[in-house]
């Protein structure tokens, strides 16, 4: 008899190997479909707003920046959860007791992952809106901030929640071939502009996105300022993805699906699709299509290069294959809530989320992705880097749930917490603004810290004594 052990986890059972699919059929599709989401793609080129964006030192640099994010994304926050879920047969939720306690499993990492849905929802909402809007007000950049964006972001945002909650089934339908419209608009739109490759030239982008800009002190990122930037982007982006990677790993069938969907569908998708973002961007400038270089968004060049009948049929292409993640992030966030707070209605619990999705996505702040995606990189980096060391200080295996609250996990956690979500605070307390940029790539550091600390806390008898699980919890699962 397993004793203080809650129900949640007595109720686990794992997935049975007979049920086990190959990595092309689940981890590595739904992995890139998740970097072909239009949100990710399109701003790696900006670089935030700098001359030049992230092609400020060229191609080279640039690529070089986005295949050692990819690697990252897949090596330290995918594969531990992965072969997790690969060895226990055992969700996310019933995992991570073993890194943060059978008690503070109810909160980290279930009810976490639950709450950043709603940031998602919010992200996802405001720039399915600025598309949306786009063709109605001249163009993405003049759809912020207009009456027309916001209504159109609060009816997006209970759209998705509602067919999240009652009736993903039909959104699931379609959502494994959605991810072919932006891959049919990327090629289309390299295509159309690969041409002009050869005439790219990053001096001549930095030099005029410097003079039209209204900032005459703004200075391009340097060869590390554009590698920092892609991996605080990218890391920061995947971050919830990678811990999730253990709901993946449940389903596969053996090391070798785990590895080969994460370098395909992880590292392999975020090298095509931020890559093209790239080269479209740049074969553009080589065209002499950007009429604005302070203006590197991939999505708000189409009608130049596209023509402005054909954008906007691109832009409602797009919003259309987003809408699937939107609905998945309110029915992951209703799973997450049932299991935690399994007395409130989901109904209560999925609205309240969705009004703060609609608050982050009318106000704008849902659309500066940078500190957006360092928020959550820095809420899950260190959840992926204490899983990464649970999962070594294991012996390669889960150990299972530890009692109460796992002090190596919450402390780790914590600290982690504060070094990666450390410079976008600074940048709003005026005392801090001088130390703004003081941690390089912020999600990256959170996990460094996470995995660290818990490796340490751990070593030193830190960590909560493991709890006896159930036979019918571990039959099958090779815990």
């Amino acid at each position: 008899m397993a004793s203080g052990l809650p129900d949640y986890i007595r109720a686990a059972r794992p997935v049975p190997q007979s049920n086990r699919v190959a990595w092309y059929k689940s981890t590595a599709q739904t992995y890139a479909g998740i970097m072909l989401w239009f949100v990710f793609w399109q701003d790696i080129p900006a670089g935030g707003g700098t001359p030049g964006g992230t092609l400020a030192q060229g191609l080279g640099i640039a690529f070089c920046g986005l295949v050692l994010a990819g690697l990252l994304c897949h090596f330290f926050y995918y594969l531990a959860p992965g072969l997790f879920g690969l060895k226990t047969g055992l969700p996310l939720y019933i995992v991570g007791t073993s890194t943060y306690g059978a008690t503070g499993g109810f909160l980290m990492p279930g009810f976490l992952m639950g709450v950043l849905q709603f940031g998602w929802l919010g992200v996802n909402a405001f720039f399915s809106a600025v598309l949306l809007c786009a063709p109605w007000v001249g163009g993405p950049d003049a759809a912020v901030g207009t009456p027309l964006h916001a209504v159109v972001a609060t009816v997006w945002a209970v759209l998705a929640a509602f067919m999240g909650l009652k009736g993903i089934q039909y959104v699931a339908r379609v959502a494994s071939f959605l991810p072919l419209i932006p891959l049919a608009i990327l090629l289309i739109l390299f295509i159309s502009t690969a041409s002009g490759l050869g005439s790219f030239n990053a001096l001549d982008l930095t030099g005029s996105a410097r003079s039209a800009a209204d900032n005459a002190q703004s200075s391009a990122l340097s060869i590390w300022g554009v590698v920092a930037f892609l991996l605080t982007y990218i890391i920061g982006f995947f971050a919830t993805a990678g811990a999730a990677g253990t709901d993946f790993g449940m389903n596969n069938r053996d090391a070798k699906d785990v590895q080969l969907g994460g370098l395909v569908g992880i590292a392999g998708a975020t090298i095509f699709a931020g890559g093209l973002s790239l080269l479209i961007v740049a074969g553009a400038h080589g065209l002499g299509k950007l009429d604005d270089p302070t203006k590197l968004q991939t999505t708000a060049l189409m009608a130049n290069v596209m023509g402005k009948d054909i954008a906007p049929i691109f832009w409602y292409l797009l919003t259309i294959a987003a809408f699937p993640p939107a609905c998945f992030s309110a029915f992951i966030a209703a799973n997450s809530f049932k299991t935690t707070l399994p007395k409130v209605n989901p109904f209560i619990s999925v609205g309240i989320g969705t009004l703060v999705s609609i608050v982050l996505a009318v106000t704008g702040w849902a659309g500066d992705v940078v500190s957006v995606f360092s928020i959550i990189g820095a809420s899950f980096g260190p959840v992926c880097g204490a899983m990464a060391a649970d999962y070594l200080l294991s012996g390669k295996r889960w150990a299972g749930p530890r009692a109460g609250f796992n002090p190596a996990g919450w402390l780790s956690w914590i600290a982690g917490f504060i070094v990666g979500a450390f410079n976008s605070v600074a940048a709003y307390i005026d005392p801090l603004k001088e130390y703004a940029n003081l941690i390089p790539v912020p999600p990256l550091m959170a996990f460094v810290v996470g995995f660290v600390l818990y490796f340490l806390l751990a070593k030193i008898g830190l960590q909560s004594r493991t709890l006896e699980m159930p036979a019918t919890t571990q039959e099958g699962a090779g815990v």
